[in-house]
């Protein structure tokens, strides 16, 4: 079975040994690959079957997408794939030549090994890059093809609100992927526990890949900007033992911090403290790991004020940071004269797709 997994560009790496570790797990043979034909932000995975003996002794098929699905913090998508292909030149052929290429490849693919004709179902798109198609027309198109081999078994069934199968097809510069699509609408990124949203709150899936990269090894760790609080309650949830501290500004965002942890089961190993990281040796006076989404962009007023609080936040930093940061911005210019001018160190640096802009993450110490 081939899979075909989403996450953000940028930490295809991380996503790549999480997926390795689940399913060193479960005993199987398996492969990963990190950008499978050249596209950012997918892992490739070749697995076989997996199986496991149910509370009667029984052996039982299990679902390795379910599996991964349950257990990933860095994936946003499972998709089990039907077929890919490169689709040269596409990019530049008129939409009624490139979405007929699009029809006859997917007519030619076995379909209904995928979906019960008896089963609803309908076609999620997803385009990226110069196309004079649009992720409608691929839905359209693809829809159209699979409706109609599907009708030499039987009567299809489309649903586009509640389907029972959901189809993925991507079209991501000259590569096109149609998949079944276990994952569902709602991206796992998009965590049941977040019942308040901070206007740029950081995806979930990228704040448990700054943590990779902090190495927090059970020394007091402070998301110094925590707004809704996703970095201190992804940590948690992974069952970190040391101290938790998100520091917030404002009150608004600091109580949506507590109810989202409270939603998360972890308010009580998390220490929520209001006050401004400009100020930080007020609030702390040592900790081992600082890993925070610094204000840029929609969250902050004046983009002039960037430089200045950029500065005053990493002097305060000198004073109690022991061992690692790992901070994200699209800011560049103002953050690596910070971290110059206040005596640290870059120690790794990427960049990370985030909400449509690539942004720079810093390791510093």
């Amino acid at each position: 079975m081939r899979l075909i997994l989403t996450t953000s560009r940028g930490i295809e790496d991380f996503a790549r040994a999480e997926v390795e570790m689940l399913l060193s797990n479960l005993g199987v043979p398996f492969r990963v690959e990190e950008k499978p034909l050249g596209v950012e932000g997918r892992v490739l995975v070749e697995v076989d079957k997996a199986f496991y003996t149910d509370e009667k002794g029984r052996k039982r098929e299990l679902s390795v997408s379910t599996y991964l699905n349950e257990r990933s913090r860095l994936l946003h998508r499972v998709i089990v794939e039907i077929a890919s292909e490169r689709f040269e030149g596409i990019a530049d052929e008129e939409p009624e030549r490139a979405l007929k290429r699009i029809e006859g490849f997917v007519a030619s693919l076995p379909v209904e090994r995928y979906v019960k004709v008896s089963e609803s179902f309908a076609v999620r798109s997803f385009r990226k890059g110069e196309h004079k198609i649009t992720s409608v027309d691929i839905a359209k198109t693809v829809g159209k093809a699979i409706f109609e081999r599907l009708e030499r078994f039987g009567s299809p069934r489309v649903n586009l609100d509640h389907p029972a199968v959901i189809f993925r097809a991507e079209l991501i510069g000259e590569v096109f992927l149609l998949g079944i699509d276990t994952t569902g609408d709602s991206s796992l990124h998009k965590r049941p526990w977040r019942v308040y949203d901070h206007p740029a709150h950081l995806k979930a899936s990228i704040a448990n890949a700054l943590i990779e990269l902090a190495e927090p090894d059970g020394g007091p760790f402070i998301d110094p900007f925590c707004g809704s609080g996703t970095i201190p309650i992804e940590l948690a949830l992974r069952g970190y033992e040391g101290r938790i501290i998100g520091l917030e500004k404002f009150r608004k965002h600091l109580d949506g911090a507590k109810m989202n942890a409270l939603s998360a089961g972890v308010l009580d190993r998390i220490e929520f403290v209001l006050g401004d990281a400009t100020r930080l040796s007020e609030h702390v006076e040592s900790v081992d790991f600082a890993v925070s989404n610094l204000p840029y962009g929609l969250k902050i007023g004046r983009k002039s004020a960037i430089p200045k609080l950029y500065m005053d936040f990493f002097g305060e930093l000198a004073k109690v940071l022991e061992k690692r940061g790992v901070f994200i911005t699209t800011e560049k210019k103002a953050i690596e004269r910070a971290i110059e001018e206040n005596g640290f160190e870059i120690k790794h640096h990427r960049l990370i797709g985030h909400g449509g802009l690539m942004v720079h993450t810093y390791v510093i110490d």
